[in-house]
């Protein structure tokens, strides 16, 4: 097997479907956003204390992850956007992976829960050794885990 030709991508994706084998993608983007939780806060006055407030961590929200400019194995990320019209609940899990500048060694993966396909762009067509070009994929997740790879 060949090594595909991903050397202008600096992190791997990799997707795989609840309850089903094999991944829907495993592929490399050169460009990944929305990495990103916050925590809303409840406020609460204490009477008679004006001096100070108390901040209490209410519900996390995650934002949408953006993956740009990537090739990919199949079809799969089309195939699982078209199959969430028929079944809501086809939710994956899966990992960010940040390589280092030898575009090997694994430095830091993000592990995503509950993944949903929110919208799937193609880019220009062209003909590129059998792999499939996504120029944009937006992915909403549940949870978001980090971990270093040592």
């Amino acid at each position: 097997m060949t090594t595909p030709p991903f050397t202008a991508f600096n992190f791997k994706v990799r997707l795989e479907l609840e309850g089903q084998e094999g991944l829907i993608c495993d592929g490399a983007f050169s460009e990944v956003t929305g990495l990103e939780a916050s925590v809303e806060t409840e406020t609460i006055r204490e009477g008679g204390n004006n001096a100070r407030q108390i901040h209490l961590a209410g519900q996390t929200a995650y934002s949408e992850l953006t993956l740009k400019r990537g090739m990919t194995r199949g079809l799969g990320l089309w195939t699982w956007f078209r199959t969430v019209h028929s079944q809501r609940d086809a939710r994956a899990f899966g990992e960010i992976v940040m390589l280092s500048a030898d575009r090997e060694t694994e430095l830091v993966r993000f592990k995503l829960t509950g993944c949903l396909p929110v919208k799937v762009k193609a880019p220009t067509l062209n003909a590129v050794d059998g792999l499939i070009a996504i120029e944009e994929a937006q992915v909403a997740f549940e949870t978001v885990d980090v971990e270093e790879i040592v």
